[in-house]
């Protein structure tokens, strides 16, 4: 059996101590409140046997390879739901038990995973391409059977029913795995904090650089394991760039949906204004099932109302092409030399590329106004989601939480919280930034889109998540390539609300004709 065996940190501590980042200078990688043997009895009571052999015999079968390719693979009898599912199950045992290698990237592991597959096997298939296929969550996306924390200790034992995407995807045959680390409450907890850190599952890891790169945030566990091949697919969540950031951060095609196309309901909120979860996979056609996968108006989400829904964006990536699309970029980010290689690529596909000079917006109160949806926003999920063990039901009640052991539940502090309760600023105050900021946002965008009469606007990694959060616009990022140092760094395409299936073909023609993402080499 496979044991957990806490390691002396303390060389790998010294050795981020005078990182370039400060947010790289970590306090603590091992979380000191979970208790990881667990999680790994859990896998080892599912696996049954699944043994080395098994995990090398179907390693060509899975490793790296899309969903579609996953299911021609079982259609063809090579493989069944059961084995893919112990697959997974036997890599994160295999690098989250070494303490070499471990990202720090699992929080739960859903105890029915293995029998969930079983019956996939023994049922006749959905006619969607997700059925059978593991995913892990975010672990501030609601799932029954695991607890729902946030990342934060006063959440531990949060046990609360299906968030909505969660009952679309179970609907459609998919498979929850697991829950994932993340920047705790979203990163929207501390100041200048590491990016992946959570008093719950400690400090993941990038697995292209541990402890060398940023692992992005907020959604960082979601965006390492699937570097790391330890799932088919991962949801993640945004608000202002935790898609974008880690998907980046970790060579992976992350979108960041319109605001209600995708329900928030049961999803521990920052912003009912801007909040969204969406997918993180390692391709544009698995980010196009995954997404499919999850829409559906929900009487509980108002937002969703006026979003299209039950559509196959797999037609998007069948039929995408760049050859006569025209493309904004902006002029400063042509000192990224990637940046400016991969312009240049984009007009040898026949694109046509206009050179664009950003307006500037002031994000002076961007803060603020997150900080006014969170204070009713959070409250409200608490009452209507939290289970009755949780005590707390305001950011007050956290604080002072927290307050009774900073070591151990903010040992990074806990600045924004403690902004928000200080925060004097009115209702009428907020409404007028919220106005302010969504019309600030969309000119960003409209003004070079309707002038250019562009189908979108290509960025890099999260340089514009804050303009497309303001304007609600969607963002898809996908490898664009790699630094000297071997940091992944991604190239972003924004377009209009509700044109996700326009950036999956303009993301599906690039990767293939320019396919430059390659897994960490550590964890093949």
């Amino acid at each position: 059996m496979y044991e957990w065996k806490a390691y002396d940190e303390s060389a790998r501590l010294m050795a981020n101590a005078d990182h370039a980042s400060p947010r790289m200078q970590f306090k603590l990688l091992q979380s000191k409140t979970l208790d990881r043997q667990s999680i790994w009895d859990n896998i080892f009571t599912q696996l049954d046997g699944f043994e080395e052999e098994d995990y090398r015999t179907l390693y060509p079968y899975v490793y790296e390879k899309n969903i579609l390719d996953i299911q021609s693979t079982i259609s063809e009898g090579k493989m069944n739901y059961e084995q893919l599912t112990k697959w997974y199950l036997y890599r994160i045992l295999k690098y989250e038990t070494d303490s070499l290698l471990s990202l720090n990237a699992i929080i739960s592991i859903n105890p029915n995973a293995v029998a969930l597959a079983k019956k996939c096997d023994q049922k006749e298939p959905t006619n969607h391409a997700i059925y059978g296929m593991p995913v892990l969550l975010k672990d501030n996306i609601g799932t029954e059977g695991m607890p729902t924390t946030a990342g934060a200790l006063a959440l531990k034992e949060n046990r609360t029913r299906n968030a909505f995407i969660v009952d679309q995807i179970e609907a459609k045959g998919g498979l929850i795995l697991g829950k994932v680390n993340l920047s705790e409450w979203a990163y929207y907890l501390c100041t200048g904090c590491p990016l992946g850190y959570s008093a719950i599952g400690g400090q993941s890891l990038n697995p292209y650089g541990p402890g060398q790169f940023e692992t992005g945030g907020s959604s960082a566990g979601s965006g390492i394991a699937i570097a790391a091949n330890y799932a088919v697919a991962a949801v993640g969540t945004e608000t202002s760039g935790s898609i974008l950031s880690p998907s980046s951060q970790n060579s992976l095609v992350g979108l960041k949906p319109t605001i209600g196309l995708l329900s928030r309901s049961g999803i521990v909120p920052i912003s009912s204004t801007l909040d969204t979860p969406g997918p993180m996979t390692r391709t544009t056609v698995d980010n196009a099932i995954l997404l499919s996968a999850m829409t559906g108006k929900d009487d509980s989400d108002s937002s969703t109302a006026k979003a299209p829904h039950n559509l196959d964006y797999i037609y998007a990536v069948a039929s995408g092409a760049l050859d006569g699309k025209r493309l904004g970029y902006f002029k400063p980010f042509l000192e990224d030399s990637i940046y400016a290689e991969t312009i240049d690529k984009l007009k040898s596909a026949n694109a046509t590329l206009i050179e664009l000079e950003p307006e500037e917006v002031d994000f002076k109160y961007f803060r603020a106004f997150l900080n006014g949806d969170m204070l009713v926003d959070l409250p409200e999920y608490l009452d209507g989601y939290a289970s009755e063990n949780i005590t707390q039901r305001t950011v007050e009640d956290f604080v002072n939480y927290n307050l009774e052991d900073t070591l151990l539940r903010v040992p990074y502090g806990q600045q924004l919280f403690e902004g928000m309760v200080a925060d004097t600023m009115t209702k009428e105050e907020f409404l007028q930034i919220k106005k302010d900021y969504l019309a600030d946002g969309i000119s960003f965008f409209e003004k070079p889109m309707q002038a250019h009469q562009l189908d979108a606007i290509v960025s890099i990694n999260n340089y514009n998540a804050g303009h497309a959060a303001m304007a609600q616009y969607p963002c898809l990022a996908l490898p664009m390539g790699y630094k000297p140092s071997g940091e992944p760094i991604n190239l972003t395409f924004i377009a209009r609300p509700f044109e996700e299936a326009k950036l999956l073909g303009l993301a599906a023609a690039f990767e293939k004709a320019y396919p430059v993402r390659q897994p960490p080499s550590k964890y093949k």
